[in-house]
């Protein structure tokens, strides 16, 4: 299994409407490590790491137009980056 760093930046009605801890509930689920911020351009950004099938279905989730599991606000876009996990590991998946 091979460990990756996803990156994403999510827009729409995102920040405000419980979005950040969704992300967190969801990520922790996933057993992925990271970190969800808003951003002051009305975005939230999403640092996780982990096993990569692991943060593909985080970004499924997070692409889903149907809002599922309870997704909270409104998704219009993802912009995802792949890299590798940084040398010291994250832990824990938090909300800043």
């Amino acid at each position: 299994m091979s460990e990756a760093r996803l990156t994403v930046w999510v827009s729409g009605r995102v920040q405000g409407v419980g979005m950040r801890w969704w992300i967190r509930s969801r990520a922790l689920e996933l057993g992925l490590a990271g970190w969800a911020r808003n951003t002051e351009d009305g975005r939230v950004e999403v640092v996780a790491e982990g096993e990569r099938v692991a943060a593909e279905a985080l970004l499924g989730l997070l692409r889903d137009v149907s809002g599922g599991l309870g997704r909270p606000g409104r998704i219009d876009s993802v912009v995802e980056r792949w890299s590798a996990p940084v040398a010291a590991p994250l832990s824990g998946f938090v909300e800043r």
